[in-house]
Order: structure tokens, then sequence, then C-alpha cells
């Protein structure tokens, strides 16, 4: 348990006092008490209960003072939340590496059976939104319920060339933001990037405590290294200090192979809505790449492991079809109870009231006079 306020426990201290000047009027009462040739008599005559009775109410009292100065200090402690509370954000690399055929038939084709999957397996009530990137990213499916619409999305995905890991996560963020109010937009104009300094072209909402998450996620798959767009650790700054954890995924092997893509994977642009293919793509039915994107098909599992750290997500690497099913489909076990912090002032508020009123009822009862 935190505390929000904790130097109003100082006030606790007023606890003692109030002990002492209650134990001082007890003794000032018997100072002018009738004087009995045999005190012993007259404890014996005394029903037993009657000593702890005189005391109950007040020891009452005291404790439901300590429990509003507890909650005038404003403690939170973390909540488990279930996975229906959350928005899932699956971010998918859609770039021209994907067509690679390392995993047959190829990585993309694998990706998407994969993710589809990961929603068919989850609970009818679980959020889910994705965000596709390439050369630049963009929000395919706002956070919904509807396995349908995630499952065509995911169908329908095409390729192009570059690869922004940043730019995803950025645009992730944004995707939870909308339905999250705990977490501010990331202010970055993803076209622009970020600013020579290496903060958004807005401003930024205060960190959060270490070790507090929103309930969302982020699940970004890659098979590549970042090309264009801000810095993913850049980026996975934004979501740190908004306490948006990101899960990292990285896919295929060191031996791409031929880039062999169906003619649908390199059709219409999915971003854009258009027939004719994404800008500096191909719009024939299969082929490869260039020379100049090949240092880009390279997994950056060092930039991947620190995105994850720094969020406190966690990286996952899958070289071929079985592994990728499996680390979706264990996704669940991280995420499907999400721990939140909350302020839990009302219940020490409302144990003092409750304390209280005890106090005060069996004072009226127990010292009630003829």
């Amino acid at each position: 348990m935190d505390l929000i306020w904790p130097w109003n426990l100082t006030f606790l201290l007023l606890i003692p006092l109030i002990v002492a000047v209650y134990l001082w009027m007890l003794r000032r009462k018997q100072r002018y008490a009738v004087r009995y040739s045999s005190l012993s008599l007259i404890r014996e005559a005394m029903p037993r209960h009657s000593r702890w009775r005189r005391h109950l109410p007040f020891a009452l009292f005291t404790a439901a003072l300590a429990g509003l100065l507890m909650g005038m200090a404003r403690p939170t402690a973390e909540i488990e939340l279930p996975m229906n509370k959350a928005n899932i954000i699956l971010a998918m690399d859609v770039s021209r590496s994907m067509c690679a055929s390392d995993v047959e038939p190829n990585r993309l084709t694998v990706a998407q059976e994969a993710a589809s999957a990961f929603i068919e397996d989850q609970p009818g009530d679980t959020r889910i939104g994705i965000v596709a990137f390439a050369d630049f990213a963009e929000t395919v499916v706002e956070p919904t319920a509807d396995k349908e619409v995630l499952t065509e999305a995911v169908e329908n995905f095409t390729t192009s060339l570059g690869t922004a890991i940043g730019s995803a996560i950025l645009k992730s963020i944004d995707a939870i933001a909308v339905n999250n109010d705990n977490v501010a937009l990331s202010g970055v104009n993803l076209q622009a990037g970020l600013s020579e300094e290496g903060t958004p072209d807005g401003d930024a909402p205060p960190p959060t405590p270490d070790g507090v998450y929103q309930p969302d996620i982020i699940v970004l798959l890659t098979d590549g290294a970042n090309s264009r767009g801000p810095l993913p650790l850049d980026a996975a700054q934004q979501a740190a200090d908004r306490g948006i954890r990101v899960y990292t995924i990285g896919f295929g092997t060191t031996n791409p192979g031929a880039m062999v893509c169906t003619r649908a994977q390199l059709g219409g642009d999915l971003f854009r809505g258009g027939g004719g293919g994404f800008p500096g793509g191909f719009s024939g039915g299969g082929g490869g790449g260039g020379g100049g994107m090949r240092r880009f098909i390279v997994l950056d599992e060092p930039t991947l492991r620190g995105v994850a750290e720094l969020t406190g997500g966690a990286y996952f690497q899958a070289e071929n079809a079985d592994q990728l099913l499996d680390v979706f489909l264990n996704l669940p076990s991280h995420v499907v109870m999400q721990k939140e912090s909350r302020e839990i002032s009302v219940f020490f508020a409302g144990l003092a009231a409750l304390l209280a009123t005890s106090a005060v009822f069996l004072s009226l009862r127990w010292n009630r006079y003829p």
C-alpha cells in the first residue's frame, strides 16, 4: 500500500495525546470519588462486564479517528482487473519483409493465422484493437469485442516498404487513449515524428509512478528493424510515462529466403483504401525485395528487448509457425489479470464511520440514566 499524502500521517500523533487526556480524566474523577472502607467489596459488587464497558466506546472512537486520519493520507493499493476491463492493441508489422518465405508459406500468412487464433481464443467481451505498420502506422480497427471485424481486418493485411516500429507504438498509445481517460494522447504528429531533442510535438503527461500500470497493453509483432519515423525507444518512453506495457514479439529467422507474397498480400492499400499498392511497393503476384531493404530484414532483438523492459512488458522470439502460435496463445497468462493502482481512502472513511457510530450507540446504551 502506498500513500499519496503521507505527511498527513503526522496527525496520528494526536491519538496518544487523546489517550493520555482520557487517562488523566479518569484519575481526576477518582480524586472526587466517595471513599469506602474497602474498595475490594465495591469491586466485587460491580459486574465484571461493566469494567470494560466503560472503556470500549472510547476505544472504538479512537480507532475511528485513526481510520479517518489514515484516509486523509490517501492510501492506494494495487488491485487486479479482469481482461474485459482492458484494451489490447495488436500492432502488426506488414512491411514487405513479411513476404519472406523462411516460414512457409511466408511470414505474413503465419502471423495472420496466429493473430486470428489469438482473437478467437479470447473471451467474448475482450476488447482488441489492431494497428498495422509499414512505412507508417495506422489504426485499422478501434478496440472492439467484435471478433468477426477483427479477423476480417487481419485477413486483409497487405504489405509495403518500411518498418516504422516507433510510429506503431505511438499510434497504439493513441488507440488506447481514445478509450481510456487516464491515458493521454501521444501528442505526436506521426508523419513529422519527434523533434530534434527527441521529444514529442506536444505536451507530455507527467510520468506515472514506477510499477504502476494501466490495464491496457500493446502487443507488437515485427520481423525487422526500425527504418523510419520516431525511434522505438523514444516511443516506448511515451508508453512507459503513461503506464502502458508493451509486449514485443520478434518473428523470423536469420535466413529470410525469397520474398514471396500472394497478389492479395501485395494488393490494395490497406491504409488508404485504394488499389495499386503502396508507394514504393510492387503490384505483381510475388517477387523479391531489393538489396536496400536487406539490412532491415534482420531482427533487431536488442531494441525489442529494450522496449519491453522500459515499459514493464516482456519480449518473445519465434522462428516458426508453432512457436509464434504458442507465443500468441500464451499471452493471456500475462494479461488476463491486470494490476492497477486505486485510491482506497473511501474504505478507511467507511470503517471510521462504522466504528464511530458503534461507539456512540454503545455509549448511549450502556450509560443510560433512569
